[in-house]
Parts: C-alpha cells; structure tokens; sequence
C-alpha cells in the first residue's frame, strides 16, 4: 500500500512567513537543517556589521563608547526582553558566553536562596549546563539532585524539598527537542521556596517564552540559534526585578560596579541589570542581534511559532513513510515539542559526509541521532523534504 506523502509544495506556496525568507544571504546548501545549532545570517546583519566597523569603529574610533557603545547590552536586552522573552524592561542583559552566565547566575542563585544547598538539575540536558553545575557544586558543597529523562513536572516535584535552593533546566530539551512546562516547575519551585533558571538556548526565538508572566527568577540563552547573531554571538541573562536589589555578582568587574569609570578602590554594584556585567561588552559580536530582533518582530512569534510546528509535524510524517526504522526521540504532539526533532538509528553517523557534501545540512547527536534543527523565519517545508529524502536515499545507499 502506497502512503501520500505531505505536499511540501503547497505548505510553501501557503506559508505567510516565505517571503521572509529572501532576507537572508543565500546559501550553497540546498536543505539547511541545523538551525538549531547555529541560524543563518541576515542581509541586514551583514550591513549592521559593515556599517559599525566602518563608520562607527573606524570614524569614530574610541569616541564611540561615549556614542552609545556602553548602553547596547541594556537597549538590545530590553528589546530581547520585549519581543522574544516576555519580560519587562531593565531584567535583560547581553553579553558573555551562556556557560559563564549561567556560572553567575547560579551563584547568584545560591546566594539568593542562602540555607539551602540543592539543586535540581536533568541528567539529560546540555553538558555544558551540567558540567557547569557540576563544578559548582565542587567549589560550594552543593547538592546535585537529579532528573532522570526529561523533567515533567511531577518528576521534579518529586526531588523538590525544604533544602532545593534552584531548580536548572532548560525549557527545551537539546537533543530530544521536548517542552518542558516551565509554567508549572516554575510555580512548583516557587512553592516549594526555591528558585528557578531556565536555559533558553533552543526555544528564544522560536518557542514563545514568557519569563515574567512565569514568575521565573533567572534565565540565560545564547545569540546564534534561532536569533541568528552569528557563530560566537553573545548570550543573554535574565534577573527578575525583584530579585535585582540582592543579586551579587560572583565575577565582580569594572563594568558592572556603581561607577566604572571612577576606577576606584572597592567594588560597588550597580543599580539594576547592569550590575551582571563584568567586562567590556562585546560591541562588534552583538550587531547582529539587532536585525534579528527585528525580524522575529516583524514576523510575530504566533506566526513563527505555527509554521516551526507545521515544519516539525513535516519532518516526522515524512520519517515515518521514508525512514520507516528510525526511532523518533521527540514528542508527536507539536504542543509538547520545541523546533527540532531527533531522529535515531544506526548508521547516522556514516552518512553525515555524504550527506553535507550533497549539501544536505543536518545535526549528529550520539550515540545515534540525526537532529533537525528547523528555522521558521529561513528554513522552507520543501527543505525538509529535501533533506528527508537524502537521509533516506544515503541509508538505502549504504
């Protein structure tokens, strides 16, 4: 019996976000499906670069920090803030890497949270978050609880208790692509007395988040994902305004103090958002952001978010008639999943050379998934057929 394939096709001619497309550079790929590792980058983004190297960095040279430099990690979080994150101005920040934010903010946590030393934590999420609490926990005695598989709610209110300081983890999982529901581990920490984090990595920008209307206490996400700013591009931290009066920074830099430029002795935080700063802000590596901003604006994340679902519930139709032995490691209901779905079966591994030199682009995960990563604003359903396919036909193959 023949199975009728989804028409890519007509998903195409009916998206409304297909002419977004055109905003990107071109590409000599012709299925880029790892979005979710590092997103493609925009014309504007381009022109955003050039114009500050060139008139701001060079016609300007150190005056540029009096012209504005300074503010962009409080201007580029607050839109962050306000277009993507759901949060209110003066709790965003960017700048820094997400693993050494995420070591700020969870000693800042801890601190936060002081007569309690637990912290809950998924035994299956991204390893730089574990290893980052891993070492935490070295330097302070702290103690690790974990969550087998991906953290349902009950799975975590069952470790939860009187010494959990914070609960970290992140609100899609890197590889399986499962939503966690950071509405309710957020309400059951919060009535527990502990505080939560939430890693945004792989649902900014393409998985509506709501921090403040969560009640989150902290979140962190990094900049070249879903919000294309480029390989390298700054991360972001989040400190609900209530917890901002309290917050003591664990790497205490200049920028970050009551008054830099002072160069005083003793340090004095400032007042609000700007006290997570440490260092000089990276002024060149966060001009893409801003385009991209702009664009997920432009776009609305309703609309992204529905075409991000109809591209996953795509790409696993189309596995489940063409890749008939592949093992789906991702929820079926697109409610439950972020914008990437993980594929496993032996053989992944030896195809991915094949595969890139086809220009076919996914992700491999071990010990045996292909991941796809799908980017609503730049990734179109005739793609993923594409690329499909190409896994299917590579497999046959070999």
């Amino acid at each position: 019996m023949t199975v009728a394939l989804p028409d890519a096709a007509a998903l195409d001619a009916a998206d409304p976000l297909a002419p977004l497309r055109e905003r990107f550079l071109p590409t000599d790929a012709v299925a880029y499906l790892d979005g979710n590792s590092l997103g493609r980058p925009l014309g504007a983004s381009a022109e955003r670069l050039r114009d500050a190297v060139e008139r701001e960095w060079a016609g300007r040279l150190i005056r540029g920090w009096d012209d504005g430099w300074l503010d962009l990690p409080l201007a580029i979080g607050d839109d962050l803030g306000r277009v993507v994150l759901g949060a209110a101005p003066g709790q965003v920040v960017v700048g820094d890497s997400t693993s050494v934010l995420l070591y700020k903010l969870i000693r800042a946590g801890l601190a936060l949270a002081a007569g309690r030393d637990e912290i809950v934590l998924s035994r299956d999420d991204f390893p730089t978050d574990r290893y980052v609490l891993e070492g935490i926990a070295a330097e302070t005695g702290a103690t690790l609880r974990w969550v087998e598989g991906d953290p349902a709610p009950d799975a975590v209110a069952a470790l939860l208790g009187e010494r959990t300081a914070l609960v970290v983890l992140s609100h899609v999982g890197y590889r399986s692509g499962a939503l966690v529901d950071a509405a309710s581990v957020t309400a059951l920490a919060r009535a527990a007395g502990a505080l939560t984090l939430w890693d945004l990595s792989h649902s900014a920008g393409v998985v509506p988040v709501d921090l403040d209307g969560w009640g989150a206490d902290l979140a962190v996400g990094c900049g070249y994902k879903y919000l294309n700013g480029g390989p390298g591009a700054p991360a972001f931290a989040y400190v609900a305004a209530r917890h901002l009066g309290l917050f003591r920074q664990p790497i205490q830099g200049w920028l970050g103090s009551a008054s830099p430029f002072e160069m005083g002795q003793g340090y004095r935080p400032a007042e609000g958002i700007r006290r997570v700063l440490s260092g000089t802000p990276p002024i060149l590596g966060m001009q893409a952001l801003r385009p991209a901003i702009a664009l997920i604006e432009e776009a609305g994340m309703p609309a992204i978010r529905a075409k991000s679902a109809a591209l996953t519930t795509l790409a696993i139709e189309l596995a489940d008639a063409l890749l008939p032995d592949a093992l789906l490691a991702t929820p079926r209901d697109p409610a439950r999943r972020g914008g990437h779905i993980t594929l496993d079966q032996p053989g992944f591994e030896r195809i991915m050379p094949a595969l890139w030199a086809r220009g076919v682009i996914p992700d491999f995960r071990r010990p045996s998934g292909i991941r796809l990563g799908l980017s609503p604003l730049s990734t179109s359903f005739d793609e993923v057929e594409v690329g499909i396919r190409a896994i299917a036909e590579e497999l046959g193959a070999r």
